[in-house]
């Protein structure tokens, strides 16, 4: 299989190019010329704000499956540049959707969303379907629910082979500190090497979310580019909702040294929903999917990856 991802740069595409090459896939990539990318395949730099170049590569690389990952991804951020986030997360899409359905090929293409388009809806259902009505409750979630309609409509105007995703909340090596569990591990980090009081800050610690390690994520991706049924919504992650409080627990126990905790109001989102947890029944039963990756093992990697990364002067 030839696999082309868009916006490969990132935390989550970096674990896909190795979970993809260990299956035995041909892989390309793309990333934005402010990015960096070492790993050991073709590469291209690629605004996916520019319909021609998107259109160019497709046609020059003919891939057999497209994974769509470029985005901006952090809620947060989302909050503050809220027309970046439109632009990058509908228009990028769109100008995707414009490219596969005008090109010589048919590739396979996962969209990649996100559980925080079920928004509002989170608050009265214990697991989350994907039948579940979508309310989002910040500008990223609404962006991501575009993404998804945009893609369903290509797929039964055009009969392109799109497949939806929703995935929950994941975490591992690799993750921007824009996250909360990474900044937790990141903060831990610069405390036991000097560089920090002995204070991690935090926003809500009562909010629970569904979290798995990004490499089962990945291979959940992988196995809906073999399998997934076009048109189709899949959510992907955990069914567990665990509390950041809990999760901050763990952390503070693989620490080295003592660390006291103090909220953050500059952490505390506009809107926050109390509890998140996915129905992943309709990916299980296709592909027989499960995490495999204990939690408080996710956890210790992340931490040791920033160890790593602030001993070689990375903050």
């Amino acid at each position: 299989m030839r696999a082309l991802i868009i916006g490969a740069a990132g935390f989550v595409g970096r674990h896909l190019i190795r979970g993809l090459q260990k299956a035995g896939w041909d892989v390309a990539a793309t990333r934005m010329a402010t990015e960096t990318l070492d790993e050991n395949l073709p590469v291209y730099e690629l605004d996916i704000l520019d319909l021609d170049a998107v259109s160019r590569l497709i046609e020059s690389f003919k891939p057999d499956c497209i994974f769509h990952l470029a985005a901006q991804s952090s809620v947060a951020l989302s909050w503050k540049q809220p027309s970046l986030t439109v632009d990058v997360n509908i228009k990028g899409a769109l100008n995707l959707l414009e490219s596969i359905r005008s090109a010589s090929v048919r590739p396979k293409t996962l969209l990649i969303g996100s559980g925080d388009e079920y928004g509002l809806a989170q608050k009265t259902e214990a697991k989350i379907s994907e039948e579940t009505l979508l309310m989002p409750d910040n500008v990223y979630a609404a962006s991501k629910v575009a993404q998804g309609m945009l893609g369903q409509i290509y797929a039964r105007a055009y009969g392109l082979d799109i497949v939806v995703v929703r995935a929950f909340n994941h975490i591992g090596p690799g993750q921007s500190d824009s996250f909360a569990l990474s900044s937790f591990c990141k903060q831990a980090a610069m405390i036991e090497a000097g560089l920090s009081e002995p204070v991690i800050r935090v926003g809500n610690l009562e909010a629970k979310r569904d979290f798995t390690d990004v490499r089962d994520i990945v291979t959940a991706y992988r196995l809906l580019a073999e399998k997934g049924e076009s048109g189709t919504v899949y959510n992907v992650g955990s069914g567990k909702a665990v509390s950041i409080s809990d999760m901050l627990g763990i952390i503070l126990s693989l620490s080295k040294v003592d660390i006291a905790v103090e909220q953050d109001p500059a952490r505390m989102r506009p809107s926050d929903i109390p509890i998140v947890a996915a129905d992943t029944s309709r990916l299980y039963t296709l592909t027989g999917w499960q995490p495999q990756i204990p939690i408080n093992i996710t956890l210790s990697d992340t931490l040791l990856d920033w160890r790593t990364r602030v001993n070689s002067g990375e903050r």
